[in-house]
């Protein structure tokens, strides 16, 4: 009996350790709602729409940059905002070869945001949610689907260069090496299908397709056969060979300015701008996917907010693992 009651003691002890322990040490991830700044700023939402309205009226390309901001920040360190980081020594996220091209538009965007918050809410919201929210926002100001930001997550404390490598999805990527990338942040086929749609919107520079134009197969071909000849033609007369780094053409040439599902249309019509685009149809994993968006818009859309919503979960951080910045483009001291 004594033998009982003395291993029931440690069992006792040792079940309260693991309780203390489980209370007491930090987790690395915030846990993400919609009421997280009820209290504390309850018109941050309102705050951020306003600025990202008058930035989208000042430019359209605020809509694309700052949907593009939010994919290249969350693949890489999570969705903490260290993409938006500026060093001196140009070693941080957005100097990686992979992030040169990011318009200034959509860092603008947050860094206005985040001034306009920081007026009615200072060192309360951080540039991660701002960034969050914008990214909604752009997408339902130009005709797009409108769905609840989860809220909470504090900026990243790293932004490094070195990480990017490797992380981001390329123009030259196949089905089966995207799927594998997405798959790595809780993201399924569907997913990567659904924000692939995001490319409705906004250009891309010649320098990131002109392989498909003047260097593709290694056996005399030159223009990759899966484009349409017309839309190849077009392409050529905008992107001649010796095309300036700076010169970019619509991702969707059907309706560039608005946020619709003509980009899945534009597949099956050889219309795809990169290898990564055109293979979504090509590849039989996808192409159901693909056409069915093409038929149904609403359908997109519902997938669409579906998979924003889980990109937006990627790594957030928690407790000492973040911070809220007062300075978006800067480390707190």
């Amino acid at each position: 009996m004594e033998k009982w009651r003395r291993r029931r003691h440690l069992l006792l002890a040792a079940a309260a350790v693991v309780l203390v322990a489980a209370i007491t040490l930090p987790s690395t991830e915030a846990k993400l709602s919609p009421d997280y700044y009820r209290s504390t700023c309850p018109d941050v939402e309102a705050i951020v729409r306003a600025v990202v309205a008058k930035k989208v009226n000042e430019t359209f390309v605020t809509v694309p940059a700052t949907l593009r901001l939010f994919f290249h920040d969350c693949f890489v360190e999570g969705c903490d905002a260290s993409v938006i980081i500026a060093s001196r020594d140009n070693d941080a996220e957005k100097d990686a070869p992979d992030n040169v091209s990011l318009a200034g538009d959509g860092f603008d965007t947050v860094v206005r945001a985040k001034a306009e918050v920081e007026k009615k809410c200072p060192g309360v919201v951080s540039c991660a949610d701002i960034l969050a929210i914008a990214a909604r926002d752009v997408v339902t100001m130009s005709s797009g689907p409108h769905w609840t930001v989860q809220l909470g997550r504090l900026d990243g404390l790293v932004s490094k260069a070195g990480n990017v490598a490797g992380k981001l999805p390329g123009p030259n990527m196949r089905v089966k090496d995207l799927a594998a990338m997405f798959a790595k942040h809780n993201l399924s086929t569907l997913d990567m299908v659904a924000l692939s749609g995001a490319h409705t919107v906004g250009f891309a520079h010649c320098t990131r397709f002109t392989d498909r134009l003047y260097h593709h197969g290694g056996n005399g071909a030159s223009v990759d056969p899966s484009y349409n000849p017309a839309y190849a033609r077009q392409l050529i007369d905008a992107c001649p060979p010796d095309v300036g780094a700076d010169i970019a053409v619509d991702m969707d040439p059907i309706t560039p300015t608005a946020f619709d599902n003509a980009y899945y249309a534009n597949l099956a019509g050889g219309l795809g701008l990169f290898t990564s685009d055109q293979a979504l149809y090509s590849d039989g994993a996808s192409r159901p996917v693909v056409r069915g968006f093409a038929k149904n818009q609403t359908r997109f859309f519902e997938a669409f907010k579906d998979a924003m919503v889980k990109l937006g979960s990627v790594g957030v951080k928690a407790g000492r693992h973040g911070e809220i910045r007062r300075d978006c483009t800067a480390f707190n001291e």
